[in-house]
């Protein structure tokens, strides 16, 4: 007989179950290679079969979390499988310490438990996308575009002191370097011994590159103030690490702190250094735009 505490917590494994056979379910449909898909299904039925275990408990039907189904296949579609995989998987751990605390309702739930972990063995191998391949070449021009148009942007509104100014200069100077990256990535991918395709290596690092420069110099085409726009320089470049770095450490199973205060640190040191040269060029230059 169980409690109505134990029962509590068999409903939300159950919930949880069935969650999770919907969310793979949904993300195999949208896999376009057999192996992906045939993996995503099998576990799908594995989870709808652990939900079977909890029901028998329970005696009581459980619905999906719908706002958890629609987040993971949204991740899945947007930012790629690996992603939103190693992302769910990153929550299992709970689930499986859940798990075992209902060791003492039923002798299956150790099973369960052997195959969550299973889970996390199949999928975490089994995705090879091809952005991340390129992950590299994307880390590349976003990096280059942080840290040379953020020191940039706060050298020129330090001396230029006109935000249309400083936005049409910080684009002819982005769109400039962003073009030079490209094309130094497509030659050194082309001399390495290496499955990347030079022109798509070179391709993503543009892309990173133009994309992070258009965010950045985006407010001096819109706002006249330049301390909002330096606000939006630093914070949005602090916004872009943050949400790269973290989409990369969860994809590549990487170290997320280290790598975020190693780009974060830079780009801001970059801009500090900038800022101090701007100043010093303006007071000296006598210069007033």
């Amino acid at each position: 007989m169980l409690t109505e505490e134990l029962k509590a917590k068999v409903r939300r494994a159950q919930v949880n179950e069935m969650t999770e056979h919907v969310i793979y379910h949904e993300l195999a449909a949208a896999v376009n290679v057999r192996e992906h898909r045939d993996i995503l299904e099998k576990i799908s039925a594995e989870e709808l079969r652990h939900y079977n275990v909890f029901h028998g408990l329970t005696q009581e039907n459980a619905g999906p979390d719908r706002v958890k189904v629609l987040f993971f296949v949204f991740l899945g579609r947007a930012f790629g499988l690996n992603f939103a995989l190693r992302l769910l998987e990153s929550g299992e751990d709970t689930a499986q310490d859940a798990y075992g605390e209902l060791r003492q309702v039923s002798p299956e739930i150790d099973a369960i438990v052997r195959d969550e972990k299973e889970h996390e063995m199949h999928l975490l191998d089994m995705v090879d996308e091809e952005r991340l391949q390129y992950a590299g070449s994307m880390v590349l021009g976003l990096n280059d575009a942080l840290v040379e148009l953020t020191g940039a942007l706060v050298g020129f509104t330090l001396a230029l002191q006109n935000a249309r100014l400083v936005a049409i200069v910080g684009l002819i100077t982005g769109i400039a370097a962003s073009m030079s990256m490209a094309s130094a990535e497509y030659l050194s991918t082309k001399q390495e011994e290496t499955a990347k395709n030079p022109l798509k290596a070179s391709m993503y690092t543009g892309a990173a590159y133009v994309l992070t420069v258009a965010f950045l110099v985006l407010p001096y085409f819109i706002f006249t103030n330049l301390f909002v726009c330096l606000s939006w320089v630093v914070l949005g470049s602090l916004a872009i690490v943050f949400f790269f770095t973290f989409y990369i450490s969860v994809a590549k199973n990487m170290d997320f702190r280290k790598r975020f205060l190693e780009m974060a640190g830079l780009s801001l040191a970059i801009a500090a250094v900038n800022f101090g040269i701007g100043l010093a060029i303006r007071k000296v230059s006598g210069i007033d735009v």
